[in-house]
């Protein structure tokens, strides 16, 4: 995640400045080589791709920031975050593909970095790869599992990560739910949040709010990049050199790139970018399968879904879109509880024939389980379209209120789960709701304006 906070501030600040202010700047770029007499690649398809990872290196972290966003413990010297970023071949679109830190890999045959040791092929999870062979093994391990060549590599760790969020103002996040992680620190109420570097770290860092672990963590770490997208590309930083030039030289501090990808090609990649928006950038993480696979010494890794990870680095090698860019979920309103889980008995509490099936099948299309048999209330004269629920279901009947925007919540004890919705005389249409994350395992992509906080006035406000 700092790797690609990193390289989209880069870039896409680039796209506003020149030469003038990028000269110099290329200096502060630790420089590695992950291309080292690496043979047998895989053949290079359209487009651009860069493995983007972030380290857990804590070395320039504060004794009073460790103490504040609970950065404790030893470092594993290991990934803490991996992603493949693709740019299409015409700079139109952006997908960022998220893999799980603790997928099942086989490590090819290589040479500790730390003790020379000579390695035979090995099981590992993912994320150790850089812990025994560094960049070029990581690279190498990604290469292999997921067949698409790497045209370029970064590294960001925690300090630079801060650094950056705070140079351009914070970032907006939304959630529908609270946030809590005892483990981070974190702790936000439901709503919109502006976060500032150490909050912003907290954030994409917890992985103990509930029980899918690094699978929510990097849903969330997808939404940072595309809500941290529409800041850079709403605020004054690409048309500001000066503001832009602190931007820049906190990000290029403390990161580490391969020889190739220079500030000369950022900026020249940035040009070609500049009608880029949230909706150029498509999100989604390899799925994985629901049972674990236990390695003796190594302990519980995720195995991909073969038929689905191959659909997914298929569109990357062929440069096509993961998701579906006419789609029209940017306008549902985000709910907490998926409506797939809900339950729901419509009632028609007006004269007007017909008008309770209706409002079943439009629930049915966005979601909601109905019982497809809508039934006429005892009162056919409701002025407000009314949702009766259970109050242990309290959380699903405001995701049912969110179809009905002004419609009265009405607790019923003893009702059970299955909610009821009376509709009124000001009923006119079911409003189109989702989920805040796709379902666990889901092989969808999402664009950049469907996971970012909602315009004032628009529909889905948190």
């Amino acid at each position: 995640m700092r790797a690609v906070t990193a390289l989209s501030v880069a870039v896409l600040a680039s796209s506003g400045v020149g030469h003038a202010v990028m000269s110099g700047l290329d200096s502060g770029i630790e420089r590695v080589d992950p291309f080292k007499d690496m043979k047998n690649r895989p053949e290079a398809g359209r487009g651009l791709n860069i493995l983007l990872a972030g380290t857990d290196g804590r070395d320039t972290i504060t004794e009073e920031q460790r103490q504040a966003y609970r950065l404790g413990g030893k470092p594993c010297h290991c990934t803490d975050t991996l992603m493949l970023l693709h740019l299409s071949a015409d700079h139109s679109r952006v997908s960022v593909v998220s893999l799980p830190r603790d997928s099942y890999a086989m490590m090819p045959p290589h040479t500790d970095r730390t003790s020379g040791e000579e390695h035979r092929p090995h099981p590992v999870k993912l994320n150790a790869a850089y812990a025994e062979g560094g960049p070029e093994l990581t690279v190498r391990t990604v290469e292999k599992m997921t067949e698409v060549k790497i045209d370029h590599y970064v590294e960001v760790d925690f300090t630079s990560f801060m650094e950056t969020v705070d140079a351009v103002g914070g970032v907006e996040i939304c959630t529908v739910r609270r946030l809590k992680d005892s483990y981070t620190g974190l702790d936000l109420a439901p709503g919109p949040h502006r976060l500032d570097g150490g909050q912003a770290l907290q954030y994409v860092r917890s992985r103990h709010l509930d029980g899918t672990g690094d699978l929510s963590r990097m849903q969330r770490q997808q939404r940072f990049l595309a809500a941290l997208t529409a800041e850079v590309t709403g605020s004054g930083v690409l048309l500001n050199p000066v503001r832009f030039r602190e931007v820049a030289q906190s990000v290029l501090g403390s990161l580490r790139a391969d020889s190739g990808f220079t500030t000369e090609r950022m900026l020249d990649l940035g040009k070609a970018m500049r009608g880029f928006t949230p909706a150029s950038a498509e999100f989604t993480s390899v799925p994985v399968q629901e049972e674990a696979r236990e390695v003796p010494a190594i302990g519980n890794t995720l195995v991909w879904k073969a038929k689905e990870a191959k659909r997914i680095f298929g569109a990357l090698r062929e440069d096509r879109p993961l998701a579906d860019h006419d789609s029209a979920r940017s306008k549902a309103t985000v709910v907490d509880v998926p409506p797939e889980q809900i339950r729901v008995q419509v009632e028609n509490g007006t004269p007007r024939q017909g008008l309770g099936a209706q409002a079943d099948r439009a629930l049915r299309a966005t979601g909601f389980g109905t019982s497809g048999q809508a039934v006429d209330a005892a009162d056919r004269a409701t002025a407000r379209t009314t949702v009766l629920y259970d109050p242990r279901w309290d959380r699903s009947a405001r995701t049912v209120a969110a179809a009905f925007p002004g419609a009265e919540l009405k607790a019923a004890p003893g009702q059970g789960g299955t909610l009821r919705v009376v509709l009124g005389a000001d009923f006119t249409e079911v409003h189109p709701v989702r989920a805040e994350d796709p379902p666990e395992g889901a092989t969808g992509a999402l664009r950049g304006d469907e996971v970012t906080c909602p315009r004032p006035g628009a529909a889905g406000k948190a």
